[in-house]
């Protein structure tokens, strides 16, 4: 028997060790003396949930990000208050290479074809954890969900819309959202509307946290593809959720994040709230943001307002005026 430390990868494999590292644990006063790690977050979760409920902390691991992939790794969560020295930034063409490429490793190891590791990595999705799950007999029509899905990344949830385009109910399109949100492969933004006003719209958004797999269901196979199509905005506005997502979980922290729309249309992509402040955040494709895009700002109240950025394609970490800067997204 192997003796602490140790680490155990692919725990969920084999659920009669968990009694035992509970045994251990509870035994010690030493931390960090066991690691696991697992790829089948469903059956994993449970049994951290029935034999670890106390004992263990939880670090989800999403794809590489911009920091990671730059090997500079000692990135602070993103807030646009964070002042950072100059960094390189990419031109439009490499971040939609990006976009479409994916964050998953095996897509940057140099040798894995990426449409190969996409298509298996939804076959092995489907028998592996969705199955596990739910009692799905129509395969054909959930991957036509996923397509669906990932057509409409960024945008609200209408479960009546999506069920109409699939040919489901809405309360099983609930049951597969709620999956894929479990599994880590959307995130579903909450809208913020505490203390900006009682005709915020209260439905939320969802984002794929990983650009190539939406690429890969929207049938996009290059950047310039990408770029070129009606939905580059919503690529670009994923990308960038998804990597201030990651500048948190990668910091073993939980990201407070959410959007603002209300009735009168006025809209904020983003507000991070952090130690009783609000950080608007306004994502845009484009190099040359204008203070005409940041104008609902206001919306935020002064006694709570954070310093405020546009996340855009420019190419120098500058300010806009004295409450907002302009971000190069290879800066978050």
């Amino acid at each position: 028997m192997y003796q602490p430390p140790v680490f155990i990868d692919e725990v969920q494999r084999a659920p009669q060790l968990f009694p035992y590292i509970k045994l251990l644990v509870d035994k010690s006063e030493k931390r960090g003396s066991i690691w696991l790690s697992g790829s089948q977050q469903f059956s994993l979760m449970q049994n951290i949930a029935e034999s670890l409920a106390g004992r263990v902390g939880i670090l989800d691991l999403q794809g590489f990000s911009i920091s990671e992939l730059q090997r500079d790794i000692t990135r602070p969560p993103y807030l646009p208050s964070f002042i950072t020295e100059p960094r390189p930034v990419r031109a439009i063409t490499e971040i939609f290479d990006a976009i479409v490429q994916g964050s998953y490793p095996q897509v940057h190891d140099g040798i894995t074809d990426r449409d190969l590791f996409y298509s298996s990595y939804i076959r092995t999705y489907l028998e592996r954890d969705v199955r596990q799950i739910l009692n799905i007999s129509d395969e054909s029509a959930f991957i036509t969900f996923l397509k669906v899905i990932a057509s409409r990344t960024g945008q609200l949830i209408n479960y009546n819309d999506i069920a109409r385009d699939v040919g489901k109910t809405a309360k099983t399109i609930k049951a597969w959202m709620s999956i894929l949100q479990t599994s880590g492969l959307i995130y579903i933004l909450q809208p913020y509307y505490n203390n900006i006003g009682q005709r915020a719209v209260k439905t939320p958004k969802f984002y794929f946290m990983d650009t190539g797999l939406c690429c890969y269901l929207c049938g996009i196979s290059s950047g310039e593809a990408a770029l070129s199509i009606p939905m580059s905005g919503a690529l670009f506005e994923t990308y960038v959720v998804s990597e201030i997502l990651k500048s948190y979980y990668h910091n073993g922290q939980s990201p407070h994040i959410y959007f603002y729309r209300n009735a009168l249309q006025q809209e904020i992509d983003l507000i991070i709230e952090q130690n009783g402040k609000l950080y608007p955040v306004e994502i845009k494709q484009t190099g040359t943001p204008t203070e005409k895009m940041v104008k609902n700002f206001s919306v935020i109240g002064k006694d709570k307002y954070g310093l405020g950025s546009v996340i855009c394609m420019a190419d120098k970490f500058i300010p806009m005026n004295r409450e907002v800067y302009i971000t190069p997204i290879d800066y978050i």
